[in-house]
């Protein structure tokens, strides 16, 4: 079977022959990939950035986002059977710490998780995937065009649901009031997939959504996020010093920027008592220098929370399936069009290193009918 490999810390990812994995064990189950999105994670991958090969091999199958379909199970599988979509996590426990135990490895304390695709274990760019059962989300047929964003969607699910738990656990107003968002003005910085999906998730919750970005108005991404309600402001021109001036202070930041300056200096666009969830991690490594009295008088004096948020666990693809069902039934096709670019396998290389202007988010189809 095919799949897409690099070699880590090297440039470049290319196609290869592998054997087709099989069941091995009555708790596996055997998926045939659909499609596989692509992201940050990836890009840097395939530049020579961050990723390990599995032991024994100098060779990793790349991607982590994947959405296929169930073709054999082993005998003691019930999740899923033989017809259903389904979609695998990512991370796998250390089996050592209780938080992985308890198979919340997104929490694991060891640091020696091992993750599809990124780091020492092959992942989904390929066409058939063997893993257990405990790993996989069935994914209800009405969201077959959106069951690739379950991965990136998680990932924002994990963020503002745990920054909301400690809010609710902190704020007297947020531990009597169940849907503290609603018409809370709320701020998403990067309007990459993750940003755009975080925007759409606090609009289900009945935030009052602005996008933070420096793109035109014209932009796919600006017209995505004003399609679902939300309200762009072009980094440009408004500094983040600035948002209070012209939009007000938010009681929730979400960022997805990974940018290191930006997500310390949005602080100040942040209200008294207000929750500010980081997802975003930078690439650059150089040193910043911030005001650090300055910064955390303003923390302490204003009560403001900031947490950081990776991964994600299988409850958090649960909440994403039901929050996928939901924008579906508001806002109708217009999710799917999150969805810019489809190629098929043979394009990956290109696809990553000459990424389009107006793409969102970009994905290879498996199933030999890519529709770009």
């Amino acid at each position: 079977m095919r799949a897409i490999a690099i070699v880590p810390g090297s440039a470049g990812a290319y196609l290869v022959e592998r054997p087709e994995p099989a069941i091995a064990s009555p708790d596996q189950v055997k998926v045939k990939t659909l499609r596989v999105g692509i992201c940050g994670t990836d890009r840097e991958a395939v530049t020579g950035g961050r990723s390990r090969a599995p032991e024994g091999s100098k060779e990793l199958v790349i991607g982590h986002e994947m959405f296929g379909r169930v073709v054999e199970v082993g005998s003691t599988v019930r999740r899923v059977k033989p017809g259903d979509f389904a979609v695998f996590t990512v991370r796998r426990g250390c089996g050592q710490c209780s938080p992985c135990q308890m198979g919340r490895s997104d929490m694991c304390r060891t640091g020696k998780f091992l993750e599809r695709g990124i780091d020492a274990l092959d992942g989904y760019q390929t066409e058939i995937i063997v893993d257990r059962e405990q790993y996989i989300l069935r994914v209800p047929p009405e969201l077959e065009p959106l069951g690739v964003l379950m991965e990136p969607l998680s990932v924002v699910e994990k963020a503002i649901d745990e920054a909301l738990r400690l809010q609710t656990g902190r704020d007297p107003q947020a531990a009597i009031a169940p849907a503290w968002l609603v018409g809370r003005p709320c701020l998403v910085a990067g309007l990459g997939p993750i940003g755009l999906l975080g925007a759409m998730v606090l609009r289900l919750r009945g935030g009052e959504v602005y996008g933070l970005n420096v793109v035109d108005a014209a932009n796919a991404r600006v017209k995505w996020l004003v399609a679902i309600g939300g309200h762009y402001i072009d980094g440009r021109q408004v500094a983040p010093h600035q948002v209070e001036k012209h939009v007000g202070l938010m009681d929730f930041i979400l960022d997805a920027s990974g940018v290191a300056k930006l997500e310390f200096n949005l602080l100040d666009a942040l209200a008294s008592n207000g929750v500010y969830a980081l997802t975003g991690i930078p690439e650059d490594g150089h040193p910043l220098q911030i005001p650090g009295a300055e910064l955390i008088s303003r923390m302490v004096l204003n009560n403001l929370l900031m947490v950081g948020s990776v991964n994600a666990a299988h409850g958090h693809f649960q909440m994403g399936a039901v929050d996928l069902r939901n924008a579906q039934l508001r806002w109708g096709a217009h999710i799917a069009s999150l969805i810019t670019n489809r190629f098929p396998p043979e394009k990956f290389s290109e696809l990553v290193t000459k990424r389009q202007p107006e793409a969102i988010k970009e994905v290879v189809e498996w199933d030999g009918n890519p529709k770009s």
